[in-house]
């Protein structure tokens, strides 16, 4: 097998178990917090959101260092150390006995989650511009699935082994993805033609990120991708209980409402990428925002599980092919000794999304009810596209312009 397409299959399976580790503990963070002492319930609460969000917040500010410690040094590097690191962090938090311990084992967790990011850069750096939609899709199947399946396998695995084991078992997949890592990938690069390499300084990076505002928007979408599957994530137990009289299996029955949006990136996401390197990538996720509001504002008017199943299904067809545009857009964009970096910031927002996503979720929630939190949702998405489509047009202008000046 080539270098490129094994450290494409390594790189995916690694995603997959990198993405889950870091939503696995949903399903069982409250109670795994109440085992700890006597906790009233709103200290649990309030305990189980500092928790879950300061992984995400601590990544949000270490990603872009990570991607340029790896077009500096090399991604395989980023990818062992980071690698280790969360492997070594869910292995502790199996063994912790505070609360206070188990949320420095998830901020540390959020440092070492340089490894996703990394991991983009690398298959990013060996693809062309020509191809990169296909192949990022295909390895953001992973992470997408990972971060989408995590609630559902962890909730499983913790009422068949116990909350402690399941983070020892998770922790000894994770090492082992990551000796997949040292022994399997090998890093390659591909050269472009014309391609000029230069080594650049983070002002020249964030210079060159703000001077392109489509760039920049493209990074917008990340974030509102993020904020809208997690908004909702914390309330969707609650909502699938209002649909539906049983009581038995509600947490697998919402784990299921919520990963069958994974179900459906699996499906879509590398399609999406072949589209949008045949036509653009940006005229894919115009189109792809403009059909994942579509189909989620419906969700909040259901009046059955099958519905609300129904509908989370077609938006993941639609959600998953706006991750790897992005990624590969920003191949196509910036110059591959500062794609790392730039992909950081990518990641990023895409962090800072994760987090505004149960917040703002939650104060919609308690303030106009759960059927709202879909239909902000779903705007925001329609608004990201407004925003899009006129940014699209000024550039369009913009080289009809400089053509005629030329001519």
């Amino acid at each position: 097998m080539k270098a490129e397409k094994r450290n494409l299959l390594i790189m995916w399976f690694a995603n997959l178990f990198v993405g889950a580790s870091m939503t696995m503990v949903i399903p069982f963070l409250s109670l795994y917090i109440e085992s700890f002492g006597q906790y009233s319930g709103e200290d649990v609460q309030r305990w189980s959101g500092f928790v879950f969000g300061v992984s995400f917040l601590v990544a949000f500010l270490v990603a872009p260092i990570w991607g340029r410690i790896g077009d500096r040094y090399g991604r395989k590097k980023v990818l062992i150390g980071t690698g280790f690191g969360i492997a070594i962090s869910v292995f502790l938090m199996g063994y912790v006995n505070s609360v206070e311990a188990l949320f420095v084992l998830r901020a540390f967790m959020g440092l070492a989650t340089g490894f996703i990011p990394a991991s983009m850069a690398l298959i990013a750096a060996q693809s062309s511009k020509r191809t990169a939609g296909e192949t990022l899709g295909t390895l953001q199947t992973g992470t997408v699935s990972g971060g989408l399946l995590g609630p559902l396998f962890g909730g499983l695995i913790a009422d068949t082994v116990g909350m402690e084991l399941t983070f020892i078992l998770t922790a000894s997949i994770l090492t082992f993805a990551s000796f997949l890592v040292v022994f399997g990938v090998k890093e390659v690069i591909y050269e472009e033609k014309g391609e000029k390499k230069k080594r650049y300084s983070a002002k020249e990076v964030i210079q060159f990120i703000v001077r392109s505002p489509i760039l920049l928007m493209v990074m917008v979408v990340a974030l509102i991708i993020q904020m809208a599957l997690f908004s909702i994530q914390p309330l969707l137990a609650l909502f699938v209980n209002d649909l539906t009289s049983s009581t038995e299996n509600m947490a697998f029955l919402a784990g299921v409402a919520f990963s069958i949006t994974g179900l459906g990136n699996l499906l879509s996401t590398r399609k999406w990428g072949q589209l949008g390197d045949r036509i653009g990538h940006e005229k894919v996720m115009l189109l792809l925002l403009i059909l994942s509001g579509l189909f989620f504002i419906p969700q909040g008017f259901v009046d059955s599980l099958w519905q609300l199943i129904v509908l989370r299904f077609i938006f993941g067809l639609a959600v998953g092919g706006l991750i790897p545009c992005t990624t590969a857009f920003i191949r196509q964009a910036c110059p591959i000794s500062m794609q790392g970096e730039v992909l950081g910031y990518n990641q990023s927002f895409r962090f800072l999304g994760n987090v505004l996503g149960p917040v703002s979720g939650g104060l919609l929630a308690a303030s106009f009810g759960i059927s709202y939190v879909f239909i902000s949702a779903g705007v925001l998405f329609l608004l990201t596209a407004a925003v899009l489509k006129w940014l699209l047009s000024q550039e369009q202008k913009k080289e009809e312009q400089e053509t005629v000046n030329e001519q």
